[in-house]
């Protein structure tokens, strides 16, 4: 791979149980870009070369706990960080909404606010998708954590294929076009 590579990153949970939930949306986005791929593990990260100066990156650790992968690939491919795409779920964003962002804070979500912490920075991008909010906020741990409701499915599957050619636009064209043709 060769210097000044990019990364995009899809958070979510390890293992069958969460594979299906809302919170794992992250890792649909990147396993579609890399459905034809070879993935290969680091001792944080599963990863595969997308191009020769791209490479996707899933995380093995819980959400919280995500940016050791993260960290350990900017590591390795000596990527910078404000050539990294985070991708994760966002209550705050109506379903299939999606929001590019250059920079911003974690916002109270476990998985970039881990990503920052590995990384020393918040100066990374990030790919919000819209999972939508809980009735209750105080249940949000059971609605991240759960599945999609099946009158929902197809709008996450249009905005994952969204998120998809948005995240390429960002790897080849850039933040600023990412945002102005994907927010």
């Amino acid at each position: 791979m060769s210097r000044g590579a990019k990364a995009i990153v899809g958070l979510g949970n390890p293992g069958a149980r969460y594979a299906h939930t809302r919170h794992n949306v992250g890792f649909w986005v990147v396993d579609a870009l890399g459905k034809d791929a070879q993935w290969h593990a680091f001792e944080f990260c599963t990863w595969c070369r997308f191009s020769d100066d791209l490479v996707l990156v899933k995380p093995l650790a819980y959400m919280n706990k995500s940016g050791l992968g993260v960290a350990e690939v900017v590591r390795c491919f000596e990527v910078a960080r404000a050539d990294v795409l985070v991708v994760v779920d966002d209550v705050y964003l109506s379903l299939g909404q999606l929001r590019f962002r250059r920079t911003g804070s974690h916002g109270g979500h476990n998985g970039l606010r881990s990503v920052e912490r590995a990384l020393g920075s918040a100066d990374f991008s990030r790919l919000r998708v819209g999972i939508g909010q809980p009735a209750r906020l105080d249940g949000m741990i059971d609605y991240v954590l759960g599945e999609f409701m099946s009158e929902d499915r197809d709008v996450v599957t249009d905005a994952v294929g969204h998120a998809v050619k948005g995240a390429l636009c960002w790897a080849t064209d850039g933040i600023d076009r990412a945002m102005n043709q994907y927010n």
